[in-house]
């Protein structure tokens, strides 16, 4: 572990902001994007529950949404990383990723809890690299 004299807090915010850590490419946009809709977390609230695959009409039986847009959404779930998609025939069945969800968002928390200010009594953290 790094001792408080040799971790240095960047002095500003542009320098923190050329530091490389971990939470550079856990926060990904386009991941958080894709949760910040209400209606993708409902379509993905209700895959979580169902425990299996689910096709396009199914989910789209769970909230008062036209079927074309719950297709949008599922697809552009899928495309992130937060949902597989299987083709079969006509039929695309979605599941959600599981394990990758909660992988990701440990290593998120672990990252931010990496980032604490340091004070004195922490002893400095390992967050962010010199380039």
């Amino acid at each position: 572990m790094a001792s408080l004299s040799q971790v240095q807090s960047p002095a500003s915010p542009r320098q923190a902001a050329r530091r490389k850590a971990a939470v550079d490419e856990l926060l990904d946009p386009e991941f958080f994007k894709s949760l910040g809709d209400p209606t993708r977390v409902l379509l993905l609230r209700c895959l979580l529950k169902c425990k299996r695959a689910c096709s396009v009409s199914e989910v789209a039986e769970c909230c008062d949404v036209d079927f074309s847009v719950v297709a949008r959404h599922l697809s552009f779930l899928a495309r992130v990383g937060v949902l597989e998609a299987k083709k079969e025939g006509r039929t695309v069945w979605y599941t959600p990723r599981c394990e990758d969800l909660s992988e990701t968002f440990r290593a998120l928390a672990d990252a931010i809890d990496d980032c604490t200010p340091i004070s004195a009594d922490c002893g400095g953290s390992d967050c962010c690299e010199e380039d």
